[in-house]
């Protein structure tokens, strides 16, 4: 682990801990970063971040751009190839819980200077335990939205109006309307751990959940403005304070920028932003399912193949099956293996953006201001989803059927939909982006000196340290 030089005398030792996961770790990360310079532009406190990843992860984000006082600390690969990075969600969470925490707590025995607190996903139920332990006081770190976070704080109400568990062909279009600050919301919207396979994780989803009370504080990553009920129904419910610091994202890689975005590709990146710089304003629909799960066979074949026939240009991340669907999706486009999400959503010529509605993406395209046709596979996912499309009135959903039950959405309705959001001078066009206009304006002012989030994080700091002075 390498120490920013520096004649400060280190008074604040901050340990991250996230899930070694893509979903995880980045947002763990944005944190990191914005917990250290906004502490450096405007505070009188001495702190240092250190984030705790895998070895494996080390080299995934060890070169990525990060303040002076943020630095890394490893333990071992402890995740066997077959399980992969979260390829099966219940072994992934089963394996990570059992084998990082040994060398977690001898990490944390052996750090310099001394840890004063500890941010720990919330996912990692044992944190708060090893850190009361060592008297180090432990912020729990929740990477979903507040909303998703109120269904399982509030899940005894589910069980009490018989909505868990479910039948969803029974009652999958009932209205859950009892959970408080959370907008009304059908039974089918839920996450889908309250249903069919999903439903093996949510054991330990809720024994996270019943951790919070011996937590010191809770993090949301959620901007207040666009959950504001929720989470004032939150911090009346809950002892401990809850912090709303979102969205946490690399929102500044984007605000830093003094030439256009699109002109400051990575050298492996050139090829994909000269196509970009090339297309009409707004012209262009960015397609991606997630880092993680993905569609069936079949409906990937349609998505591909009423992409083609739409006729729209579009920009597609696709992982690994980038080339074969470059094949089948025609020419008016490319399909990319990975590409830096957040500078491809803040191209002048992008549209529109077809996500799996992760919590990191659903945020990422508020900020770039993007309406989204949602395609939503898995656990968040699903809610993400209805908010976008139902709360917000920035979408438009795609996906028909959820968890077992999904439906096949052939390429004629494919082509018919992609070619109806991408037509800029339609008057649903029209109102569906000057809607997430407006979204994208509160969520940038947000994060802004004097935004709410950005007062959030600042007061989080000054509590670090009230706190640690206290302890």
């Amino acid at each position: 682990m390498d120490f920013p030089n520096s004649s400060q005398t280190i008074t604040h030792h901050v340990v991250a801990l996230p899930i070694p996961s893509r979903g995880h770790i980045n947002p763990m990360m944005c944190l990191c970063n914005s917990l250290a310079s906004l502490n450096a532009a405007d505070s009188n406190i001495n702190l240092l971040v250190t984030l705790i990843v895998t070895e494996e992860w080390l080299g995934f984000i060890g070169s990525d751009p990060k303040p002076d006082n943020v630095v890394f600390a490893t333990i071992p690969n402890v995740i066997p190839s077959e399980i992969g990075r979260g390829a099966d969600s219940p072994s992934f969470y089963e394996t990570v819980l059992r084998k990082i925490r040994a060398p977690v707590e001898d990490l944390l025995d052996r750090l310099e200077p001394p840890v004063t607190a500890l941010i720990a996903d919330t996912h990692i139920v044992w944190s708060v335990e090893i850190g009361n332990l060592r008297n180090i006081p432990v912020a729990s770190f929740w990477t979903m939205s507040a909303s998703v976070y109120s269904v399982f704080h509030f899940f005894d109400l589910l069980v009490q109006h018989r909505h868990f568990p479910v039948n969803l062909a029974e009652r999958g279009e009932e209205h859950v309307d009892y959970i408080p600050g959370l907008p009304s919301t059908r039974v089918a919207d839920l996450p889908t751990c309250f249903y069919g396979k999903g439903i093996n994780v949510l054991d330990r989803i809720l024994e996270a959940i019943s951790s919070l009370p011996k937590a010191r504080w809770l993090l949301l990553p959620s901007v207040y403005e666009l959950e504001a009920q929720v989470i004032d129904a939150l911090r009346e419910k809950l002892s401990i304070p809850v912090y709303h610091i979102g969205p946490l994202i690399p929102h500044f890689k984007v605000e830093a920028q003094t030439r256009p975005i699109e002109c400051q590709p990575k050298p492996n990146e050139s090829h994909c932003f000269d196509w970009l710089d090339k297309q009409p304003r707004g012209s262009v629909l960015y397609m991606s399912q997630g880092s993680l799960h993905s569609a069936s066979k079949a409906q990937m074949e349609e998505i591909a193949r009423g992409l083609r026939e739409s006729g729209v240009r579009f920009f597609w991340a696709a992982r690994a099956e980038a080339l074969d669907l470059q094949e089948k999706c025609g020419e008016m486009g490319i399909v990319v293996p990975w590409c830096d999400q957040l500078r491809v959503l803040c191209h002048s010529c992008i549209g529109g953006f077809w996500s799996h509605c992760g919590w990191n993406s659903t945020s990422e395209a508020v900020f770039a201001g993007l309406p989204m046709l949602t395609f939503p596979i898995y656990w968040d996912q699903v809610p993400n989803s209805k908010m976008i499309v139902e709360d917000w009135k920035i979408g438009w959903k795609v996906k028909k059927g959820v968890g077992e039950e999904e439906i096949l959405v052939t390429r004629e309705e494919i082509k018919g939909i992609v070619k109806r959001f991408m037509d800029l001078e339609s008057e649903e066009g029209k109102d569906i982006r000057r809607q997430a206009r407006r979204i994208q304006d509160i969520c940038r002012q947000t994060v802004r000196k004097g935004g709410s989030s950005y007062f959030n994080i600042k007061a989080f700091i000054s509590d670090l340290s009230s706190c640690e002075k206290r302890c």
